[in-house]
């Protein structure tokens, strides 16, 4: 068994976490993508490789509010979409707002920001479901 709050290995008759005090709690995580047994403190599963943690950049920002913010302020260009690994949505979104010269681009940024809108009022659980593990390029 693993503690809960700093991930170290318990004894399974232990009253409390050694490390850290707290007591244990039989609590198991499992991975979204193959359904496999984590542990607490595991960003990736060792199964399958799927994120089981938002990452975060040296800012501690998370991906959701970065490709919330990308595409709210740039969203015309598609570039959240190519933060976000959508490649071909990210082209489609340059290439109408620049073959139109921007006039359909105002489309694409209403779409910007309307996605912008959703990703940031999502948990990072429901935004890494949606838009990490179940590849969602669209809405």
């Amino acid at each position: 068994m693993y503690c809960r709050n700093c991930g170290k290995e318990v004894h399974l008759q232990a009253y409390a976490c050694p490390a850290c005090g707290v007591p244990p709690r039989l609590e198991r995580k499992f991975c979204p993508g193959c359904g496999g047994a984590t542990l607490p403190n595991q960003a990736l599963c060792i199964a399958c490789g799927v994120a089981l943690t938002a990452p975060r950049d040296d800012n501690g920002m998370t991906r959701r509010v970065i490709a919330g913010i990308l595409a709210i302020l740039l969203g015309s260009l598609g570039i959240h979409k190519f933060y976000l690994g959508y490649n071909t949505e990210g082209i489609i979104m340059l290439l109408v707002s620049v073959v139109t010269c921007g006039i359909a681009g105002a489309v694409m940024h209403v779409i910007g920001i309307i996605e912008g809108i959703l990703y940031l009022t999502k948990t990072e659980e429901e935004f890494d479901r949606v838009y990490v593990t179940g590849r969602q390029g669209w809405f």
